[in-house]
Order: structure tokens, then sequence, then C-alpha cells
């Protein structure tokens, strides 16, 4: 379970503070998979840094299972959108990487590396360099080599912003089978508002900066869900018209911005 409660960011600039994330107070439970949506720039990939202990919080507590959280840890993994994989590695030794670091035995690492690369369907590509892959490929390294330190907490920031629609769904499918069959809790960064509808057991809606969250919407529809049902489209259309207004307002600061600065 996640708790933050009250969390602010804020980052100094030329002798100002400005502020990234406003009070923040959610509370995600085990297994959950949640989505963070908002405009570009509200703090999302921030939040989700902050929850990695990647980067301290200003203000405001958070906790994973009651135990305070102040920096990375053995709990939590992180997949990024650029995939962030070491390009002198074969496609194994990435997905070890993190096993090695914590002292697991060269046989333990083959078992648990081997085993999540037929997961991802690349036991095959084993013994390639990550140049040899393609961008959908890469990603699915980047997730097994997140799951082989066995997290609790899987910390998703766009990973599959960059990749093109049809790779981006099978990945989507791939992500929630998986999901299903490890029982990890989610916390997914994603632009797209079908992405959120598609994935999510909660969409967490958040402001224009600085971010707040500003609706936590509950898609309960069953899984695997026909986006072109009636319900998913009513939920589509509820989605759209709260984040819409929080891009307008984003527009509208962008555009304040660029006067101000004339």
């Amino acid at each position: 379970m996640v708790i933050i409660d009250g969390l602010d960011k804020r980052y100094g600039n030329q002798g100002a503070d400005v502020s990234a994330l406003v009070d923040i107070n959610l509370k995600i439970e085990e297994g959950e998979f949640i989505c963070l949506l908002g405009p570009s720039g509200c703090g999302k990939s921030t939040l989700l840094k902050i929850v990695a202990g990647l980067i301290p919080a200003t203000h405001g507590r958070m906790s994973i299972d009651g135990k305070a959280v102040d920096g990375p840890g053995p709990d939590r993994a992180v997949v990024f959108q650029d995939y962030a994989l070491f390009p002198w590695m074969t496609v194994r030794d990435n997905v070890e990487f993190g096993l090695r670091a914590r002292g697991r035995s060269a046989k333990e690492r083959r078992e648990i590396a081997d085993g999540l690369l037929k997961t991802v369907g690349l036991a095959d590509f084993a013994a390639r360099f990550p140049h040899h892959l393609s961008g959908g490929m890469k990603q699915r390294v980047s997730i097994a080599r997140a799951l082989a330190v066995n997290p609790s907490l899987l910390l998703m920031d766009e990973p599959f912003g960059a990749l093109d629609a049809q790779t981006r769904e099978t990945l989507q499918d791939e992500l929630l089978r998986i999901w299903r069959e490890y029982k990890k809790t989610v916390i997914f960064v994603t632009h797209s508002i079908e992405e959120a509808l598609y994935l999510s057991d909660r969409i967490v809606v958040m402001t224009a900066r600085p971010g707040r969250i500003k609706q936590v919407i509950a898609v309960s529809e069953p899984r695997p869900r026909d986006m072109t049902s009636e319900a998913m489209g009513r939920l589509q259309r509820e989605v759209r018209g709260v984040l819409g207004e929080e891009i307008n307002r984003a527009a509208q600061l962008e555009q304040a911005d660029m006067m101000a600065g004339a």
C-alpha cells in the first residue's frame, strides 16, 4: 500500500521558488493499477520520481507498506520511456544488472533472467545487444529488468510513448498479462486517455501547474476492455471533459509566460 499525504514539491529558480506539486493526497492499494494523467508539465513524472525515491519532496509524507520513503529501495523499480538499457551489455546481462548489484549468484541471475525473458517473449534474444532490437523489444527488456529484482511497486514513466500504435497496443496487453501474473502494484504515467482507460483500475487526473489532484476516476469495466462499448465511451467523455479543462488552462499559462517574457 502506498500512502501520499500532503506532498508538495518546489524547485528553486534564480532565488524564487517554483511549485511543481501542491498538496498531493493519494492512497493506492496493494495490487492496484493506477494511471497518472494530466497536461504536459503538471508534475506527473515528478510525482513518480518522488515515489521512486529519486528526488525528495519539499513537504509532506509518503510511505510504502507503513515505511517512510527517504530514497530508492528494493521494493520499487522504474521503467522509463527511453528504455535506459546499457548498450554494451547483452539483453540477458541487462536483465541481470539489478540482481548482480544485490549479490545474487551467477546461477540465480541466469535462471531469473532467462525465466523473465521467456515471459516477455525474448528468450531467443538473450545474447543479442540492444541495438539489434526494435523499440518494443527494448521496452520488453526494460520491463523484464524491472521485474527481475521482484519489486512490490512498478513505476512506469510513459513507457510506450515513443512506440508506434500497433506495438503500443501489443505491449499494453503484455503488461496487463504480466501485472496479473506477478501481482504487482503499478503506477503508470501517460498522456493518453485511451491508454489510461484500457489499463487502469483508477485514473488520477492532475491539474495544470502547479500539479494537484483534480479528480480520481474509477474504471470498473471488466478486462479485457472493449474500448468501443457504450460504458467505455461514457468514461472516455468524462475523462476527456475533466482533462480538457486543464489542457486549456495549461495553454493559457504558457501563453501568459510567453507574453511576460516578450
